[in-house]
């Protein structure tokens, strides 16, 4: 090859030797693209607006366009309605068993541990002890980011233990929902749960107790048909859906149309199955207030005295003491006429 030739080839086209012929912007754009992180952006389920995540958290999960309430995790929950540094939390160790050696897709204890690492939690209650503007409670909240919320052995047995924890030390009892109900992993006994939560209740209010549910998006299944319904004041966020069966299901089962807002709790509250509808961010303070509005004392014969205001309510005595009054009673009869 001559030197002439050898000289064309080191050519670039724009004249200088050695240089490599210009690639186009396009290609410079191409290998300077970097993916996105996922996550970043949500999409509001009632507006349908694309709402970027951190917006949605710094608004306490609410809708900055039509403020539409989302699903909170637990231990945010927990910060958006206790005092700071008032938490302590109760029977964080408890863990659920696979006595069934359920399998579906895997095996449930496999699934549970899968569930525990990544949330960092061990079931998908969390209860303890805090405080709403100075006043002592026993707060249970469920989480739906652990199996979507479901009851099972330990989520009924917190429950229960909450409600023991609230007579023992007379504090009012708040609980928060979000569930899609009964854990079909435990079979017949998650459904147990149901029994028992709601005896736990019982107890605690012929004790002379006072307990507040809050229901947050989704509450179905054995959940509602259980705790959910069955404490002193029943509240729920905006637009949650509450109900036992799915919508659908019960839409096909029925062969009708459901009414608008079927299973909302606008809905509920029309037909009366709640109390009130409380925004999140009313809902610290409606809750300090109902918690006064439900203040109780025991005396000394074990009374329940409840306090409304601008109302004298006599004291409601318990059938023990209402039978030691009614002893006492005869005793004073049987002195007298003899």
């Amino acid at each position: 090859m001559s030197d002439i030739s050898m000289a064309k080839e080191n050519t670039s086209p724009d004249g200088k030797d050695g240089a490599a012929p210009k690639r186009g912007r396009l290609d410079r754009l191409r290998f300077r693209k970097k993916e996105l992180p996922t996550g970043l952006w949500l999409k509001c389920e009632h507006c349908e607006a694309t709402i970027y995540r951190k917006e949605v958290v710094e608004k306490s999960y609410t809708c900055p366009s039509c403020d539409f309430h989302f699903t909170m995790p637990g231990r945010d929950r927990v910060r958006h309605t206790l005092d700071a540094g008032s938490w302590e939390e109760l029977f964080p160790d408890l863990t659920a068993m696979d006595r069934l050696h359920f399998v579906d897709s895997g095996p449930y204890g496999d699934k549970i541990e899968r569930t525990v690492q990544r949330t960092g939690q061990n079931e998908a209650l969390i209860a303890g002890r805090g405080e709403i503007h100075g006043r002592p409670v026993i707060l249970g909240v469920m989480d739906f980011k652990f199996l979507g919320g479901s009851m099972g052995e330990v989520v009924g047995e917190k429950i229960a233990l909450a409600c023991d924890v609230a007579r023992l030390e007379k504090r009012p009892l708040v609980l928060f929902t979000a569930s899609g109900g009964a854990r079909m992993h435990e079979g017949m006994l998650s459904l147990m749960q149901m029994a028992k939560t709601c005896s736990a209740l019982s107890s605690l209010q012929e004790a002379g107790g006072f307990a507040i549910c809050v229901l947050t998006h989704p509450t179905t299944g054995g959940v509602t048909a259980s705790f959910a319904m069955v404490c002193d004041l029943t509240l729920a966020e905006p637009g949650a859906l509450i109900g036992f069966a799915g919508p659908r299901v019960i839409a096909s089962t029925i062969k009708q149309e459901l009414p608008p807002g079927f299973q909302r709790s606008e809905f509920l509250l029309e037909k009366g199955q709640i109390d009130a509808i409380v925004s999140r961010d009313d809902m610290r303070e409606t809750l300090a207030n109902l918690i006064d509005y439900g203040t109780y004392a025991w005396d000394e014969i074990g009374t329940r005295r409840v306090t409304i205001p601008g109302m004298e309510v006599e004291p409601v005595a318990s059938e023990e003491a209402a039978a030691a009054g009614v002893e006492a009673a005869d005793r004073d009869a049987d002195e007298t006429t003899g």
